[in-house]
């Protein structure tokens, strides 16, 4: 039987990919990449022509059945995201799933996801948090954040650009004005920023500054 390993890469800086990730890319019998076509620079950039096939949040309940059934034929399948670690608000989780219900042997390799920087630089406490991942567009994101207002712990969110400062604003109105919020931006490249603060000032920031990038929140739990 063969293995399934879910591959790290970069989400910015192609540096912070690690040595064992480009072995076992260059190694393995196929690459599933969420996108072929952004995944397929990475490759070029580390030499490896290992053949790829698109696994995508739209066409993953259709191959995983085929795909679990390569691994028990013998192949070595990794799975690859378009930038950070598999299966983090990406495709990944119905793969490994299935995997680990068909007794086949799962290897996760470390490596970079963008929350984990975030909450350390944050200056919020660590020791203790929840991801949320992305916070639901419209139907139970009301209900879901009157029941985050309670949460004690430091809270994790992603963000895209243009939702940011309605978020913000839903942050400032659910969790209270003065609750400290911290902002990363394009962690890992040219333009990385944190902006720390309170939720209206941080909030402010960005109706005067409209932000661009990959954007990790990072709130903090209730008192």
């Amino acid at each position: 039987m063969g293995k399934l390993f879910l591959v790290p890469t970069p989400i910015g800086n192609l540096e912070d990919i690690t040595f064992r990730a480009i072995r076992v890319l260059k190694e393995a019998d196929l690459i599933l990449a969420e996108d072929t076509r952004n995944s397929g620079k990475l490759l070029k950039h580390f030499e490896i022509d290992t053949q790829m096939h698109s696994h995508h949040m739209h066409n993953e309940h259709k191959t995983v059945d085929q795909i679990v059934s390569r691994i028990q034929a013998g192949e070595t399948i990794a799975l690859i995201s378009d930038a950070g670690t598999p299966a983090i608000s990406d495709p990944g989780f119905l793969l490994t799933r299935a995997c680990v219900e068909a007794g086949i042997e799962v290897d996760c390799l470390p490596g970079a996801t963008a929350f984990v920087p975030a909450l350390v630089n944050s200056g919020l406490p660590n020791d203790k948090f929840v991801f949320e991942g992305f916070l639901p567009v419209k139907k139970g994101r009301q209900t879901r954040l009157k029941i985050l207002a309670e949460e004690t712990r430091t809270m994790i969110f992603y963000e895209s650009p243009h939702k940011l400062i309605k978020t913000l604003g839903h942050f400032v109105e659910y969790f209270g004005e003065d609750r400290r919020v911290s902002v990363s931006r394009e962690i890992t490249k040219m333009h990385e920023e944190t902006i720390r603060g309170t939720a209206t000032e941080v909030l402010q920031h960005y109706t005067d500054r409209p932000p661009k990038g990959e954007i990790v929140v990072i709130v903090e739990g209730k008192s």
